[in-house]
């Protein structure tokens, strides 16, 4: 059954163009069922390199790419975000936080709409704190929380509060835990991932600018997110579990952890080791789509 993208503004029928300013693309200018119709697979993550990476490390997973092989940024035009295409799939870059993650999804949801994209899968591949887990841990999400550990995103929209789900997609989350036991090469487990609006005292670090709690009051609240089922902390996933739900697509997150907050708040893995931890989350997705293809 063909599962297309839903989106969910009827204005958009109205428009004869519809310009995706911050990916510098638009329908009068691109063709999008040629460009982007066979995309199957989408990852998004935060940096630019972090995704051209991905998309090289794909490619030549899929035998669809020689070693080496440059790929062209599609968004070239603008240094917002960064886009990368071989194939079925679609590797974009989505900055830091909600905000900026937020404004990629809606252009990216269009775009795979004007591109009549059909059963598509996203899956926000990046890094994380961990909770009560060993630094290198993968992390699937089951639901994104806010930092008061309810499963739900809350945005102002005209002046009103509107809440919206945040649960991702179990049975993907199922076969990705069962990906991970297959290639059987790092600790990985399913649990509640919380988001929060900031880094420093949004996540109750005691090394920001500003800190005014203790260190005692940061550890209760990390145990009490522990407790209720969170294993790791970022800054986008409320909004991308959120929007996936709202346009009928199927999304996952999957996260590796770069430190345990329980015994600090500071990064301090070697570079080297910080690079292998960067790569298991897109060895576990590669492994998924390659398996979704039948190419295992």
């Amino acid at each position: 059954r063909e599962n297309f993208i839903h989106v969910c503004n009827p204005h958009l029928e109205k428009m004869k163009e519809d310009i995706l300013y911050h990916f510098a693309l638009g329908t009068g200018t691109h063709d999008f069922p040629a460009l982007f119709g066979d995309v199957k697979f989408v990852c998004v993550g935060g940096s630019p390199s972090r995704m051209k990476a991905f998309i090289a490390y794909i490619a030549e997973e899929l035998g669809l790419g020689s070693p080496g092989c440059d790929y062209p940024n599609i968004c070239a035009g603008t240094d917002r975000y960064a886009m990368y295409k071989v194939g079925p799939v679609l590797s974009v870059s989505h900055g830091m936080g909600i905000p900026s993650i937020s404004i990629m999804l809606h252009e990216l949801i269009k775009l795979l709409h004007h591109a009549k994209c059909s059963n598509v899968t996203i899956i926000r591949i990046g890094t994380s704190g961990g909770i009560g887990l060993e630094p290198g841990s993968v992390v699937i999400t089951r639901q994104s929380v806010d930092a008061t550990f309810k499963p739900q995103f809350e945005q102002v929209v005209l002046g009103k509060a509107v809440i919206r789900s945040t649960d991702l997609d179990e049975q993907l989350a199922k076969e990705l835990m069962q990906c991970s036991k297959e290639i059987s090469q790092f600790n990985t487990v399913i649990g509640n991932t919380m988001c929060t609006l900031d880094f420093y005292e949004g996540q109750g670090r005691l090394d920001g600018a500003i800190c005014l709690y203790n260190e005692e009051e940061k550890l209760q609240y990390l145990k009490e997110a522990y407790d209720s089922g969170v294993r790791n902390i970022e800054m986008e996933s409320s909004v991308f579990a959120a929007m996936c739900n709202l346009s009928g697509v199927k999304a996952a997150v999957v996260c590796v952890t770069l430190l345990n907050r329980l015994e600090g708040d500071q990064i301090s893995s070697p570079h080297d080791v910080l690079v292998e931890y960067q790569q298991r989350p897109q060895k576990l997705v590669g492994y998924f789509i390659k398996k979704s293809l039948g190419k295992v």
